[in-house]
């Protein structure tokens, strides 16, 4: 299995930049504030909630990435993991606050991460936002999105117990006009209801998480109606106690309903996790077949955003593998 899963052309889809900086990193650079082997490393460390997740990723995150040159250095080790993974092709979103905070524009981090990515690595890169940024100082930022050239698309961050403020589905059905990808965490810590939300009302075809669909058959019926892409990270999910192991988790289930699911890492800067480590943890604990580890694989190059010719060449690739 673990030849099998190297072998597989595989797509990284949800991917937050700041929570994928590699811990080695900031070990080596202070390696007394970080010590080699962190506690929310250990096997079977779980967050205890999503305040103490988020604190944590700030206190590691923001120390990091004060510059566009820190961003580069670490994107570049963040794409040399993905290659060596068979990696090819990635979505990674950058926190827009971030922005405001360090005070170099959105768009000189996105030309350091594009320089960072090598060759035969395909690289999106997505502006993340908070529900509120809408209020703040951000607005003017988020209204000149549609005008930043190397922006493949926006994601709607944040926990969900922020409600989604009407400015949201004005933006994002502008910026799809400018030919851009909008996407929104939903159905994470939140039930079914936020899922038809970022469905219905804010038009996204790419949901973030969107496990919890699985507690309304209507919200699953209503994402294959609408052909949605659920980019899922199953290891997140059990790490912050969404669900309890890969056993129980939903993925199997939504995908026999006829989701188009991915299968993404989230932050590994916390949660330890790699792309391999997805399949083969889904493969040993839920007993996922080589033929729904393809699929899984498959289902990334369908949604991503690759000239389709592209996209036939890596299909087939799949194909070969699971049928060999």
């Amino acid at each position: 299995m673990h030849d099998f899963v190297q072998a597989l052309p595989k797509t990284e889809t949800h991917l937050h930049l700041e929570g994928a900086l590699p811990y080695e990193l900031l070990h080596a650079w202070r390696p007394g504030r970080y010590p080699a082997e962190p506690e929310f490393h250990r096997p079977g460390y779980r967050f205890p909630d999503f305040s103490t997740f988020d604190r944590t990723l700030l206190d590691h995150a923001l120390a990091w990435f004060t510059s566009a040159e820190r961003y580069h250095e670490a994107a570049r080790a963040i794409f040399g993991r993905h290659v060596a993974q068979n990696v090819r092709y990635v979505e990674t979103s950058f926190h827009l606050p971030v922005t405001q905070f360090i005070g170099v524009p959105g768009p000189e981090i996105i030309a350091a991460v594009r320089a960072a990515a090598p060759a035969g690595l395909e690289v999106r890169i997505f502006a993340g936002m908070l529900r509120s940024d809408y209020a703040g100082p951000l607005q003017p930022v988020i209204d000149d999105l549609e005008n930043w050239p190397d922006l493949a698309g926006v994601d709607l961050h944040g926990h969900e117990s922020t409600p989604t403020e009407p400015w949201t589905a004005r933006v994002w059905a502008r910026l799809r006009a400018a030919g851009k990808i909008t996407k929104s965490h939903a159905g994470e810590f939140d039930g079914p209801g936020r899922v038809r939300e970022a469905i219905e009302v804010l038009g996204a075809t790419r949901v973030q998480h969107g496990v919890r669909a699985i507690e309304d058959p209507a919200v699953v019926a209503l994402a294959v109606e609408r052909d949605v892409t659920f980019d899922v990270c199953p290891v997140s999910n059990i790490k912050l106690r969404v669900y309890d192991d890969l056993a129980s988790h939903p993925l199997r289930r939504l995908m026999q309903a006829g989701v188009r699911c991915t299968v993404s890492t989230d932050d590994p800067l916390l949660f330890n996790n790699t792309v391999k480590d997805e399949y083969l943890q889904l493969a040993a604990e839920a007993g996922f077949t080589k033929a729904e580890l393809a699929r899984l694989a498959a289902n990334g190059f369908l949604a991503a955003d690759l000239p389709p010719e592209i996209k036939r060449q890596h299909l087939a690739e799949i194909a070969r593998l699971a049928h060999d």
